[in-house]
């Protein structure tokens, strides 16, 4: 898997600044069990993380902290808010000034470039929750999916039983925790990136700002979620380019709707080898026999 700690900065003079803020994931805290005994347990450090665009206050999400800064560049993309990851001369996240506590939000300072000529006409000066129900902050993201032309890329069934392997496996704040959204990013059976959040669409926003920030496309790509695909979900990940998406849980019908129309293939309840695609069964090349293999 890709080395999210460690990773350098693509080979661009263009891209911008940015900073490494990551947050503690979890936080130890002290419960009783059903006999009345004293435990310590781990919950997610939910934070959050107001986000200033050329000073102006934008938008208050609440996350884990896991990858402040490619959240925050994800988000911008996938609200459609920038067009070019060029456009951005710096991403500046300091946790310091709230300490991670409830209501003194962390602050990831965004600046552009001087002839950018980003334009925020209008405000979002809200707080976008843990992000299951997040909904569009601008803009009507239906207006533009005819836009979208995907790749004819396909996954085998083997590779798709391969990538829900791998998740099963990945050692996860889920795991240790619970109340926590994962997202990942395949080429084939390989994991590129593993994220988690409170929140699935930041989640995928911070798998958005890393492949922005790394030049890597969505071409022969495959985007798996814990979550259900929404129709902002299936929206996301077309504009990231990736042609398949799978989840261990179900889709809406606006999701599906959407897949279809782009021609997206979504596949679901992907778990052990049991699976249901819901649109574009032609780019998932079938291997029933491995239903039956002993491996």
């Amino acid at each position: 898997m890709f080395d999210l700690l460690n990773a350098p900065e693509a080979p661009s003079l263009l891209k911008p600044h940015i900073t490494r803020a990551r947050a503690p994931l979890t936080r130890n805290v002290q419960v009783r069990n059903e006999f009345g005994e004293t435990a310590d347990t781990q919950i997610p450090a939910e934070r959050a993380l107001t986000i200033y665009l050329d000073k102006k206050e934008l938008v208050t999400l609440m996350t884990l902290g896991a990858e402040p800064e490619w959240l925050v560049l994800g988000f911008l993309r996938n609200q459609r808010l920038i067009d070019s990851v060029d456009q951005i001369e710096s991403i500046t996240v300091d946790w310091s000034i709230g300490e991670g506590e409830v209501g003194e939000p962390g602050v990831a300072a965004v600046k552009t470039r001087t002839h950018a000529q980003v334009v925020i006409e209008r405000s979002a000066e809200r707080v976008v929750t843990t992000g299951c129900g997040q909904g569009s902050v601008f803009g009507d993201l239906m207006a533009h999916i005819d836009e979208i032309v995907l790749p004819s890329a396909q996954i085998t069934q083997g590779q798709l039983y391969g990538l829900v392997n791998a998740i099963r496996l990945q050692e996860t704040t889920y795991k240790s925790s619970g109340s926590v959204h994962g997202c990942a990013l395949f080429q084939g059976e390989q994991m590129l990136m593993f994220v988690e959040d409170v929140g699935r669409h930041n989640a995928v926003d911070t798998i958005a700002g890393w492949m922005w920030m790394n030049d890597v496309d969505g071409q022969d790509k495959v985007f798996y979620t814990t979550g259900r695909l929404t129709s902002e979900m299936v929206i996301k990940s077309a504009q990231m380019g990736v042609p398949v998406v799978v989840s261990r849980s179900g889709i809406t019908q606006m999701g599906l709707d959407v897949a279809k129309r782009l021609g997206l293939c979504a596949i679901g309840r992907a778990t052990n080898k049991r699976f249901l695609c819901f649109s574009a069964p032609e780019r998932l090349l079938w291997q029933p026999e491995l239903l039956t293999s002993p491996h």
